[in-house]
């Protein structure tokens, strides 16, 4: 099956292609490298330097032809999207639009979107959350994600092309970015590393549902396949504060590392985690990966960059 990823040089999406590659699909990645990169794409995959907003995209359809896109692009920093709320908006709606217009036009059959359990829910009222949790995003981020995710059910009814959102947990793993203010754990593991120190923000007692990267793929690869369409949650249902993630992680990497705290960041929420009992029930699809092993092969990846 011929296959258009978004976002496919970035974190997940890079995951997602070579998985997809070693399926034996023909893959096209669309990316406009702002967070992605390029040592991270597969070189069996076709690969566009473009922005999800471009115009140009219709070109990308018109020559391709994906009977399915997996649509990853996004700007995916909550943090960011309370300080510029229109960047959010410009690239996490308006460049969504833009890429299902162009699905809608070219034949494509299905979408699978990349969205969010805990910006979506916002501060929860069930743990872990189910689908059918009241959304109430805290974050221009979680507003957008929210927003993609009833455009693909408006298009879906107006035109009948299929789509699936998935709502990710906190998703880490090798290739996450330590650079940027998303992804706590590449954050930690590289600072840590380093030999630098990490800052918790606020009193570290927030709580998170990290789902490791290979689960996330194949969870994308359990609804591909299937007549299934409508909104999942993908984590482990398991929450864990960040002073213990910390402490995880200073164990694997950095043993005897101070528990350093700063001021909390607007915007997040208090405890974050997600139910996944419907993609297991539905589809089979469960997480395999044990947190202390993802962790451990995360900072195994992060120290053969150092080496």
């Amino acid at each position: 099956m011929k296959i258009l990823v978004t976002g496919g040089a970035g974190f997940i999406g890079s995951h997602l292609v070579d998985r997809l590659v070693q399926e034996g699909h023909e893959v096209v990645v669309v990316d406009n490298l702002s967070t992605g990169k390029r040592k991270n794409l597969n070189r069996a995959a076709s690969f566009y330097k473009l922005d999800i907003q471009s115009s140009r995209m219709e070109r990308v359809f018109r020559n391709e032809r994906p009977l399915l896109v997996m649509h990853l692009a996004a700007q995916m920093d909550v943090r960011r999207s309370v300080e510029d709320p229109i960047f959010d908006a410009q690239a996490n709606i308006l460049g969504t639009l833009n890429l299902l217009e162009q699905a809608v036009r070219h034949g494509t059959r299905k979408v699978i979107f990349a969205s969010s359990g805990g910006a979506i829910y916002g501060e929860q009222e069930i743990f872990p959350a189910p689908e059918s949790h009241p959304t109430r995003p805290l974050s221009p981020y979680g507003i957008s994600k929210l927003t993609g995710e009833q455009y693909l059910a408006y298009y879906e009814r107006v035109s009948g092309i299929q789509y699936v959102s998935l709502r990710y947990g906190n998703v880490y793993g090798p290739r996450q970015d330590p650079e940027g203010e998303a992804g706590v754990v590449a954050i930690f593991t590289q600072k840590m590393l380093n030999g630098e120190q990490p800052v918790i923000n606020g009193n570290g007692r927030q709580t998170r549902d990290f789902v490791f990267v290979e689960d996330v793929v194949e969870a994308h690869l359990a609804v591909m396949g299937k007549e299934v369409q409508g909104v999942y949650n993908v984590g482990t249902g398991q929450e864990i504060t960040i002073n213990d993630l910390f402490r995880l992680l200073a164990d694997l990497a950095n043993p005897g590392c101070k528990e350093l705290h700063g001021p909390a960041k607007k915007g997040e929420q208090i405890r974050s985690v997600v139910d996944p009992g419907k993609l297991r029930h539905e589809l089979g699809w469960e997480p395999r990966t044990p947190l202390r092993e993802g962790l451990r092969k995360t900072v195994e990846f992060f120290r053969s960059k150092k080496a």
